[in-house]
């Protein structure tokens, strides 16, 4: 069978993490199942960070400091809030509920993500994904790029009894297709389940898969390393890498499910990071610090 064709049996959970409460260096509220102890990467996805929720008090409100990065792209979903993303090429962009951002850092830029004004000012809730993708060596230095989406232009798919909806940023599910230009084949779907409510969404054969869970619980096929067919919320499930994934809500579920659920085609190159780089090897890692200081990835002149 080949890498980009579908298979009709279920695809399982092969394991399962379990996203503890912490503090990012930024000062945010965050729980982060990816990467965890044993699983460094579930290629080419890196790093996937609930964000909040978090009410803030007037003057409470914390963002992510100017920083560089190289040979990745960041994604930010945000579900609730607002904030500002400000770069050395001069974008600027205010993003509000149900709005992405996906920054391709290429050969390198300096951002900074922080509350708005508003948020500030008076307070607010913050509550979303910040969500790091490996490029493929070929790209990883090519110029940096930025897409954002409104909230209205993501694509939504609803089922036909109403209980299932799937919002798709990258990829196709549910027979729609999302906007954002990906280097490589990937997928990325916000889904939201009623109880009873059930979808079945097609990841090519060979593809990796995870989807986390940040409201509810979700009913999936047991794996041959995971007994129960329960997610709980908090829990990143990472998928087997064949079949069609079927997900529910149970009937008796008091809320609904709401999920993040990742796909894509494996990299499968060597991996060197260290903060703010993901590169092929240790040299690599020593001149994108060694640019950064030369000021080869610009820098950040704030605004208002």
């Amino acid at each position: 069978m080949s890498a980009n064709s579908i298979s009709l049996k279920s695809r399982a959970v092969s394991r399962l993490v379990v996203a503890q409460r912490q503090l990012d260096g930024h000062g945010f509220s965050i729980r982060r199942p990816l990467p965890a102890e044993g699983l460094e990467l579930v290629d080419p996805f890196l790093v996937v960070d609930e964000v909040g929720p978090v009410d803030y008090e007037p003057g409470e409100a914390v963002g992510t400091a100017a920083h560089p990065q190289r040979g990745v792209e960041t994604v930010t979903y945000l579900l609730e809030g607002e904030l500002v993303h400000q770069d050395s090429r001069g974008t600027r962009a205010q993003l509000g509920s149900g709005d992405v951002q996906w920054v391709t850092a290429g050969a390198g830029l300096v951002h900074a993500r922080t509350p708005s004004q508003r948020i500030v000012r008076e307070g607010g809730r913050i509550h979303g994904f910040q969500i790091w993708i490996n490029m493929p060596r070929s790209d990883k230095m090519m110029s940096p790029a930025h897409q954002r989406l409104s909230r209205d232009e993501v694509p939504t798919a609803v089922s036909d009894d109403g209980r299932a909806k799937l919002k798709v940023i990258a990829g196709r599910a549910g027979g729609q297709r999302g906007r954002v230009e990906t280097r490589i084949p990937l997928l990325l779907c916000d889904v939201t389940l009623q109880p009873g409510g059930s979808t079945e969404i097609d990841i090519d054969d060979g593809h990796n898969g995870c989807f986390y869970v940040y409201g509810g619980s979700v009913a999936v096929p047991a794996g041959e390393s995971v007994r129960g067919q329960t997610i709980e919320e908090g829990q990143l499930a990472v998928l087997e890498r064949e079949g069609r994934l079927h997900l529910a809500c149970p009937d008796f579920a008091s809320t609904a499910a709401r999920l993040l659920l990742l796909a894509g085609q494996p990299i499968g190159e060597p991996v060197a990071r260290y903060g703010p780089f993901v590169m092929n090897s240790e040299d690599e890692l020593e001149q994108a610090f060694d640019d950064f200081r030369a000021g080869r990835m610009g820098q950040l002149h704030a605004t208002d």
